[in-house]
């Protein structure tokens, strides 16, 4: 891949996409469009790009095969460059792992374990809020360890609409704290009721992780609803564009092993 000061990386999520601009690795401008409108992808990516005047390297990453290649090709488009770099198959993921098979791990959750490791040097569990909760430990050498995959806040409400006969279909939003801790009708109780289970996976799984590394490590979280723990006093580094980072990190690590 040919050297340039200019970076757009590509994160294709399941529901949002998030474009972050990189001058000499760092990150200037972030844009986020819905994964599956194509016609607001090319207006976000249009405007970041003549707003900024980049001609960019363009890499990315996904979780999301079928909308990536259609984000892929815009992209590829608007920023007049012919090769779009993916994660994985052009860039590769400088982490060191032990699971059992790394193959089926996903590119978010290698992306934002690099990220979080690059940012603390030390032992960390990265915690990724939005369409599912992925919650994963990095040891002290920076060796990705493993976690969990949960379904996330919207995921778990869809699951008691289409579940049940008479609970509504409803999107969370975070219930009013001077509503109190207990549902006063069947919408506020579902939304307490995932937020609640959120909260109780994150702090089950930051004990199983101090119980693992022997100390509690270092916890950054991500994700669009990364919010929702800032009132727990336990995440030291909310970090929006993580997974933008972590593209980046893979970047500079590729041209540094050309130039050796």
């Amino acid at each position: 891949m040919e050297h340039n000061d200019q970076l757009l990386a590509l994160c294709v999520g399941n529901t949002r996409t998030r474009a972050g601009l990189f001058h000499n690795q760092e990150l200037a401008h972030v844009v986020v469009f819905p994964s599956r409108d194509p016609a607001e992808a090319r207006t976000a990516l249009a405007r970041l790009l003549a707003d900024h005047r980049a001609q960019p390297t363009v890499v990315m990453a996904s979780v999301n095969d079928p909308d990536a290649a259609t984000i892929g090709q815009i992209a590829s488009e608007v920023a007049g460059s012919p090769h779009i770099g993916r994660i994985g198959r052009d860039v590769p993921i400088p982490l060191q792992y032990e699971l059992d098979d790394g193959s089926t791990v996903g590119q978010d959750r290698w992306l934002n374990a690099l990220a979080a490791y690059n940012r603390t040097k030390q032992a960390c569990v990265v915690i990724d809020i939005g369409t599912a909760i992925t919650i994963d430990f990095i040891d002290g050498a920076g060796v990705f360890r493993g976690g969990v995959i949960a379904p996330g806040l919207n995921m778990m409400l869809d699951a008691l609409h289409r579940g049940t006969a008479a609970l509504p279909a409803i999107a969370f939003t975070m219930p009013e704290i001077e509503r109190g801790t207990l549902g006063r009708d069947t919408a506020h109780a579902m939304q307490l009721g995932v937020l609640a289970a959120a909260r109780g996976l994150v702090r089950v799984q930051l004990e199983a992780c101090a119980e693992v590394y022997g100390a509690y490590p270092q916890v950054i979280a991500t994700g669009g609803d990364m919010a929702v723990l800032e009132a727990d006093g336990f995440v030291e580094h909310f970090v929006p564009d993580l997974q933008l980072l972590g593209v980046s990190a893979c970047v500079a690590a590729l041209a540094a092993d050309a130039e050796s």
